[in-house]
């Protein structure tokens, strides 16, 4: 796996026989179709948490709105698949307010939901919205869009809901924690995209792989022995 050029930040894989980019924004990119992948954007989980009195920072849905926006304008995708974890909770209309014009500026795009545990609680978006909604696994290609990681028969599984991070240790006890993308034979596990949605540490594995995503730049790290 070597990054797509020099001066590209994202990291080329082959997966079910496909070219594909992890990118840093934690989105994955199949450029051969022009599809976009996203996982997890709980859009309104800071607004959830501040209705029950949490002190957390507001404006995260306009950040990750903002963040798509910018791999919209350099990607110029024909579709976006959401596996799973659009919205975080029931929709609230100051939510929707946000989502609503975001995606008028973008009507030419097909969307795609692949609906998830939050999904399930919050329902599916408006109809107004023009986002197709699906169960999983929803087939394209060769993989099968998931919301939960599982085991497909006939297709490689992309997913996401584990909000997968590792950790790297440096000198001393010094260590970071990053988001990641997790690959095994069968299937991968998308990071996050999302602000504010935390990381769960997965556990290395047998023919397990991490690629981990810091700053501007993702790449793969050394395979467990």
């Amino acid at each position: 796996m070597t990054p797509t050029d020099p001066s590209s930040t994202s990291l080329q894989v082959r997966w079910a026989g496909e070219l594909l980019q992890l990118l840093p924004e934690r989105a994955l990119w199949w450029p051969a179709e022009g599809v976009l992948f996203v996982a997890d954007l709980h859009l309104g989980k800071a607004a959830t948490y501040r209705a029950l009195g949490q002190p957390v920072p507001g404006g995260t849905t306009l950040e990750n709105l903002a963040r798509l926006d910018a791999l919209i304008a350099r990607l110029g995708p024909r579709r976006i698949v959401f596996l799973g974890d659009f919205l975080h909770a029931a929709r609230a209309r100051s939510v929707l307010a946000t989502v609503e014009p975001w995606r008028e500026r973008h009507a030419g795009i097909a969307m795609t939901l692949v609906r998830g545990n939050h999904d399930s609680r919050a329902g599916d978006p408006p109809a107004t919205l023009g986002i197709e909604t699906v169960d999983e696994p929803y087939l394209l290609g060769p993989f099968a869009c998931c919301h939960h990681p599982q085991v497909h028969a006939t297709h490689f599984v992309l997913a996401g809901h584990l909000h997968p991070a590792c950790k790297l240790h440096g000198p001393g006890r010094d260590s970071v924690r990053l988001p990641c993308f997790v690959s095994d034979t069968q299937q991968a596990v998308l990071p996050a995209f999302g602000e504010f949605t935390g990381g769960w540490l997965m556990e290395t594995a047998p023919g397990r792989r991490f690629h981990a995503v810091g700053g501007s730049a993702v790449w793969a790290l050394p395979a467990a022995d």
